[in-house]
């Protein structure tokens, strides 16, 4: 009998704090699913921002291929994606959220209200709650239990602290209030109504803990500052900005806006106290998805479903969360594509850790093979099946690797860095040893894990690393010949099935 599949991706979850992991943040639903299922330590995102690293998810392809390169570049249409793939094998895949896909342009008509955002809907699924990025329907809940919103673009602003410039007092929702929580809600509604015996997919696309910065209590001052690490960086942003030229540039372009309500300023100018409550708060807001995630194991488990149902725990990217004076996610540095992945498939030994390097890529092959259909491209990525049934492959990836697009950075912000659209891409590759960052117009970063595990100098002009330098130059480019493009490549025309 074919399982239930529970996709849950948590928005912004960096990958190495999780309790299960040995950052000190309360994380009890996701450590019990570790316990009974298998914990990828080292997977990672391919690309970043949201679209493009959702694009990867869902359609098994590095950014190479299936070229969505910032939040609004459309999803070709020729592509198939788990959802799609899941209709074949005769589910109903049902969304929880969101997908932040833009469908292809070219299947539009010129009025088609799609071509203005970058909101769809990934292709094959059907919208049982949907949330946007104004999170209008979230806020049309809250006005129902009572609330009073009457500037929705204030929803999450929270009352300031005296003498300080991070506030972490509670917005005006409360814990069984969160966007999360209301999709929860959702989702226990829908579950409830599925038929005994029939098989079902959910995809529960979390918005937590992707800023702003901002959770109710108990989680608002659920830890002391001085609890968890601290940030990984330089002495001072001017000294991070040394290592390459795009640090500085981040730097310049990143507002406090985009993170705290109504936050103003630059986020390298925080000081060593505000980025401490700003990782307080961040380890809050992990905590109140966790909470979320306990409620949903607890009611599959009273329905009795839980022994036939797949988790997939995962999320689209990290967040660098003051790590070398940056937030939010982008550039190189492995803080904004390290994300966590727990696989738990009934009836397989829990409670394994794996340390080969795993990717977003490999979760839509990993679900066809538990659906029973294959893929309708030839997929980047290979399932972890193997890995959760105690028989890791003989041949297996050796390194991560990740893109990042950087095209409409400026843009934003109103500045010209001058580099044609094509220029503006980073391919980094990180293996055991080293991670190697190149560009067509920018100098290439290289890092020695061994001996420098923060990054925090990089050794790119060093003479004595111009072997590793070019080592790793033509593993990168290695790694991109195999991973061209083969759909059509392995067989020859007579040799495809009829139909």
């Amino acid at each position: 009998m074919r399982p239930n599949i529970l996709l849950v991706t948590a928005d912004q979850w960096r990958g190495d704090w999780l309790g299960a992991c040995g950052v000190p943040v309360s994380t009890p639903a996701v450590d019990a699913l570790a316990a009974e299922g298998t914990l990828f330590a080292r997977h990672y995102a391919p690309c970043a921002p949201c679209s493009p690293a959702r694009a990867s998810l869902y359609t098994g392809l590095y950014q190479m291929n299936h070229r969505v390169v910032w939040n609004g570049a459309g999803l070709d249409a020729r592509f198939d994606t788990l959802a799609l793939a899941a209709r074949r094998a005769g589910y109903l895949p049902t969304l929880f959220g969101y997908t932040d896909t833009a469908p292809d342009p070219r299947r539009l008509a010129p009025a088609d209200p799609a071509r203005a955002t970058f909101e769809g809907v990934l292709p094959g699924f059907h919208l049982r709650q949907g949330l946007d990025e104004a999170e209008r329907p979230w806020i049309s809940w809250l006005r129902a239990r009572g609330h009073t919103v009457p500037e929705p673009a204030r929803r999450h602003a929270v009352p300031p602290e005296p003498g300080e410039r991070i506030s972490r007092r509670p917005p005006l929702y409360g814990a069984g209030e969160t966007q999360t929580a209301f999709l929860t809600e959702a989702f226990l509604t829908w579950l409830g109504e599925q038929e005994a015996g029939r098989p079902w997919f959910a995809h529960l696309s979390f918005l937590r803990p992707h800023p702003p910065f901002a959770v109710p209590e108990p989680f608002a001052s659920m830890y002391a500052e001085d609890a968890l690490p601290p940030p990984v960086r330089a002495e001072s942003p001017a000294a991070e900005a040394v290592q390459h030229p795009f640090v500085a540039a981040i730097q310049d372009q990143q507002l406090l806006s985009d993170f705290i309500p109504e936050g103003s300023g630059r986020a390298r100018d925080l000081s060593p106290r505000d980025f401490a409550r700003l990782r307080a708060l961040y380890a809050g807001m992990i905590s109140e998805v966790d909470a979320q995630i306990g409620r949903i194991a607890a009611a599959l488990r009273a329905a009795g479903q839980w022994q036939d149902t797949v988790v997939i725990f995962t999320s689209d990217h990290g967040e660098m969360l003051g790590d070398h004076w940056m937030l939010g996610k982008g550039g190189f540095f492995e803080e904004s594509y390290h994300i966590p992945l727990i696989l738990r498939v009934p009836g397989q030994a829990g409670g394994e850790r794996v340390e080969a390097f795993t990717s977003a890529v490999d979760i839509f092959p990993t679900l066809a093979e538990l659906m029973g259909v294959a893929p309708g491209h030839a997929v980047d990525g290979a399932s972890l099946l193997p890995f959760t049934a105690g028989t890791p492959p003989a041949r297996w990836r050796e390194a991560a690797l990740w893109e990042f697009d950087f095209r409409l950075l400026p843009a934003t912000r109103g500045a010209d860095h001058g580099l044609a659209p094509e220029d503006c891409v980073l391919q980094c590759r990180r293996d055991a040893r080293h991670l190697y960052a190149a560009s067509p117009a920018l100098p290439p970063a290289l890092y020695d894990l061994a001996e420098d595990p923060g990054c925090l100098r990089n050794r790119a002009g060093d003479p004595a690393m111009q072997g590793a330098r070019l080592a790793a130059a033509e593993a990168l480019l290695a790694d991109r010949a195999r991973l061209m493009d083969r759909t059509l490549a392995d067989r020859a025309v007579w040799d495809w099935p009829a139909g």
